[in-house]
């Protein structure tokens, strides 16, 4: 629930000029996830999320930008554990995960910003990962097993 959260929360602040912890929540509420300020508030320390000028000229919300050596290791752990197995065709990875793993699994995925990762979709226990190009497929994958050992 809670990385259901996270990744919505993301999308709504990557979609819409979000200036108040109020707006969030009623956004996240209109979404069909009931929450109160104080998780808004816990949800924006997690996520790191920083105010920003926008080009309207308000502040709003925005992630920071994640680099590999200063992602949660919190993410980091929910990817190695809920990861089963993986496997490719072309420029496709499929990624199987413990039952309802997928969506957590899948938002670590998206927040490490890869620019090899077109992007992903998630299901209940399968994530479809869409790389850019098929040579790149090789290395995404081990980039992805060297998490799965951490």
């Amino acid at each position: 629930m809670k990385y259901e959260r996270h990744a919505m929360i993301l999308k709504i602040i990557e979609e819409k000029d979000i200036e108040t912890q109020e707006e969030l929540a009623a956004e996240l509420r209109m979404n069909g996830m009931d929450v109160t300020q104080a998780t808004v508030s816990r949800d924006i320390k997690e996520l790191r999320l920083v105010k920003v000028l926008g080009k309207s000229g308000v502040y709003k919300y925005a992630a920071m930008e994640r680099t590999d050596s200063d992602m949660s290791e919190r993410l980091f752990r929910v990817f190695s554990d809920s990861v089963i197995s993986m496997d490719f065709a072309r420029n496709l990875i499929v990624i199987r995960t413990i039952v309802a793993g997928a969506q957590a699994a899948a938002s670590a995925i998206d927040s490490m910003n890869w620019p090899e990762i077109i992007g992903c979709i998630a299901g209940d226990d399968t994530i479809l990962v869409v790389v850019r190009e098929d040579s790149m497929v090789p290395d995404v994958l081990k980039r992805f097993s060297k998490l799965m050992r951490q």
